[in-house]
């Protein structure tokens, strides 16, 4: 049995740990003090020089997933299935300086994603991403989201900063957030289940590249 799997069965962290994690990644901002709002930023140098900020964007980014992963993997091996939607972000292949944290992290996501998948694929195990764009979400519209940030950063009306946002867009819109979950439960379904490392961008055709 690979090294890692090993460990997974010998040091399984306990569920409520997992509940936390996934009720604080769901939530946007809850890990600490920092928020969402302060993750976005039009200096990407700030991003850089700001370790605290990097941090906390990895450890929502990248790192609630690994240890949600980490703490079901044990049960879903015992079982011999199961399947694991990880949500990524087209900015895990579009890097942006503007949120240059938040694009690595993605891409980090995006990269364990594939490989455990390749790992735990012989167990019975389905891993794969759902990479979506700009969706209608607090994140993006909320008073304290990327159009309102950038806004007060520019002087340009959040609505005008929204609608730059998907404007290249194929449809001229934002995903909805129940189209992104209608994707994550048709990956975890029987209609998908010889579908494995895989990642489905949802972005309204704003990746033009193959």
């Amino acid at each position: 049995m690979p090294q890692a799997l090993s460990s997974f069965r010998q040091h399984p962290p306990s569920l409520p740990q997992v509940h936390n994690v996934i009720v604080h990644r769901s939530a946007f901002g809850e890990l600490s003090d920092i928020g969402t709002a302060s993750l976005i930023t039009v200096n990407p140098w700030a991003v850089v020089l700001s370790l605290r900020r990097t941090l906390v964007s990895l450890t929502l980014n990248l790192m609630a997933a690994v240890r949600a992963t980490r703490a079901a993997l044990p049960l879903m091996l015992a079982a011999g299935n199961g399947a694991i939607v990880n949500v990524v972000s087209v900015n895990a292949f579009l890097p942006d300086p503007a949120v240059m944290d938040y694009s690595a992290a993605k891409a980090a996501l995006a990269n364990f994603s594939k490989s455990l998948s390749k790992e735990v694929g012989p167990q019975g195990i389905r891993v794969n991403t759902v990479s979506p764009g700009p969706v209608a979400t607090d994140l993006w519209l909320g008073t304290d989201g990327v159009a309102a940030t950038a806004a007060r950063a520019s002087g340009v009306p959040p609505e005008e900063v929204a609608d730059s946002a998907v404007r290249s867009t194929a449809t001229g819109r934002f995903t909805q957030p129940n189209e992104v979950a209608d994707l994550v439960l048709l990956l975890v379904s029987q209609r998908a289940k010889n579908v494995t490392g895989t990642n489905i961008t949802i972005d309204g055709g704003l990746t033009t590249t193959l």
